[in-house]
């Protein structure tokens, strides 16, 4: 089975937080090709965005979403990057979109900041999550229902993933993989990055389910 995998873009959006992710599952369907040339890939991954056209990352970076929020394909997991998530906390339908979508997904994931929105759109609370280091404290103040560990790589809690910052995420993705399609592709999918795996975790008891 392919799982289709969403990734959200906004505008000042980290460009690592997307990239790195995209990365991983698109590496991951591409090593898995390679050794099973005659069987469906593990991953599709796509970008979404509130509107048509580019959008401006963090630094200047411009990125063209694949889909717009109103239309696009089914997603299996979603992913939310992190950046300067300010503004799109302010978005109601955003954060309907993101709820709405997560309770169909299969896995919500995110990183650094992206925490912030998953906790703004309810899937939080009572659970326990991470973000980047710098913004551990402004996640507690905001979000009190929310247990943020700080000095964490990523908190699995099953249906919601979260992670620290930057190549946290990239972490965290390998994880997913494994998860999803197992250790020995994820250490391939590593390998084939020449990326340094850190799997410093918290995992709940919740994350078979």
């Amino acid at each position: 089975m392919t799982i289709s995998v969403g990734i959200y873009l906004y505008p000042d959006v980290e460009a690592l937080d997307f990239a790195g992710p995209y990365e991983v599952f698109t590496t991951a369907s591409r090593v898995f090709r390679r050794m099973n040339p005659a069987q469906p890939e593990p991953f599709r991954v796509f970008t979404l965005a509130r509107e048509a056209g580019p959008v401006k990352a963090r630094a200047g970076l411009s990125v063209v979403p694949d889909h717009r929020l109103s239309a696009h394909p089914p997603i299996d997991l979603l992913l939310i990057p992190g950046g300067v998530v300010t503004g799109e906390l302010g978005i109601p339908a955003l954060i309907s979109w993101i709820a709405d979508t997560a309770a169909r997904a299969q896995l919500t994931a995110s990183v650094c900041t992206g925490a912030f929105l998953l906790a703004q759109a309810g899937l939080l609370d009572q659970r326990t999550a991470t973000t980047h280091w710098e913004d551990v404290a402004d996640m507690q103040a905001m979000f009190p229902a929310v247990t943020t560990l700080d000095q964490r790589r990523w908190v699995d809690e099953g249906r919601i993933v979260t992670s620290a910052g930057i190549s946290a995420g990239i972490d965290m993705s390998l994880h997913l993989v494994e998860r999803l399609a197992g250790r020995a592709l994820a250490e391939r999918t590593a390998r084939q990055m020449d990326f340094d795996w850190h799997e410093d975790t918290v995992v709940s008891d919740t994350a078979s389910q």
